[in-house]
């Protein structure tokens, strides 16, 4: 009789929490639903430049293996290369072809050899003896896969794990009863948010700080690019994931309501994060990756780590994440109304 009474209670406990019992149903399936979006893309076709001493032949027939085709010269091929705009490009070397791949993205190197080498073995015998001089712009014929997913990994992992503590903190900050105590002080709102983020930025700065430094150094992450901008993009990612997890901590009443934001918040933004190339999405799908906080930090990590590029090619997303952050900040402050009217 008494596990009899255990069980009713936990199931009326349940019924009685709609959104955990709805979450428990509908996340897994929205999950799902946006693996299936993911994985059944469309197959990546690669942009391959090619300079106009390149056989006509040899670019028609990469056509039809589903390269798409574009002429240029070299120095327009090569600023392009840099801005990932184009795949590959194939240029006569002593009356060789000789091609230079973009390099760091596995995904395009994959498709890219593919339609060359089944473009060469499909040629006319002459041709088909021709030896393809393969040159990688990043240094992808020394990169492990690890190397390739490993900044957006870090991204990920800091974002998380910042996201749950903070949120988690927080929630604790509230149900315990310390933030009602700050309220009926004479503090403004903002002044409690600022402190909040200070006071959990300066562990998660840490956190963030030791995670970097332990995939660069310890586990021999490639590194072409600058630690110090390594650093200042953690340190972004941290306090948007600290402000979005108080944020949303304002909406939960225990913690298993906040953990439930994950497949929610978290989950999806790993489909976008650069894991899987966007390419082979729908273009609806596509344009959810800029609202994403991650796209943003995993694409700096990649320019810096990978590419070996600096501030000009990561501006945009330092820009974006300081956005995000001064916006969750501003919605933190909304939504401490909800407590205290100041």
């Amino acid at each position: 009789m008494r596990v009899r009474a255990i069980v009713i209670r936990i199931i009326r406990q349940f019924f009685r929490d709609k959104r955990t019992l709805g979450l428990m149903i509908l996340a897994p399936m929205f999950v799902l639903f946006l693996m299936n979006l993911v994985f059944n893309g469309e197959e990546y076709k690669p942009t391959i430049a090619v300079d106009q001493a390149v056989p006509v032949a040899l670019a028609e027939k990469l056509q039809k293996n589903d390269a798409h085709i574009k002429w240029m010269g070299k120095q327009t091929a090569k600023a392009q290369l840099n801005k990932q705009q184009i795949d590959a490009f194939i240029e006569m070397k002593e009356g060789m072809p000789q091609m230079t791949l973009e390099g760091s993205d596995p995904t395009a190197n994959k498709a890219v050899l593919m339609s060359v080498q089944k473009t060469l073995q499909q040629l006319t015998p002459q041709t088909k003896t021709m030896k393809l001089d393969t040159i990688y712009l990043h240094r992808s014929e020394e990169m492990a896969l690890f190397d390739n997913f490993g900044p957006v990994l870090i991204g990920f992992f800091i974002f998380f794990f910042v996201f749950l503590i903070a949120g988690v903190s927080f929630l604790r900050e509230r149900t315990r009863g310390t933030l009602e105590r700050l309220l009926a002080t004479p503090l403004k709102r903002w002044e409690i948010v600022v402190g909040y983020v200070i006071g959990f930025g300066i562990f998660t700065t840490f956190q963030a700080s030791l995670i970097s430094w332990f995939a660069i150094h310890v586990l021999d992450m490639m590194m072409e690019g600058s630690f110090l901008y390594v650093l200042l993009i953690t340190f972004l990612l941290s306090m948007t994931a600290l402000t979005l997890g108080t944020l949303l901590s304002a909406f939960a009443n225990n913690e298993l309501q906040m953990i439930q934001f994950i497949p929610l918040i978290v989950v999806p933004q790993i489909f976008f994060s650069g894991l899987f190339n966007l390419e082979t999405m729908a273009q609806w799908l596509r344009s959810f990756s800029v609202i994403m906080p991650l796209t943003y930090g995993a694409d700096a990590l990649r320019e810096i780590m990978i590419r070996g590029n600096g501030w000009n090619e990561i501006a945009i997303d330092v820009y974006v994440l300081l956005g995000f952050s001064l916006l969750f900040m501003i919605l933190n402050v909304i939504a401490l109304k909800k407590y205290r009217k100041l």
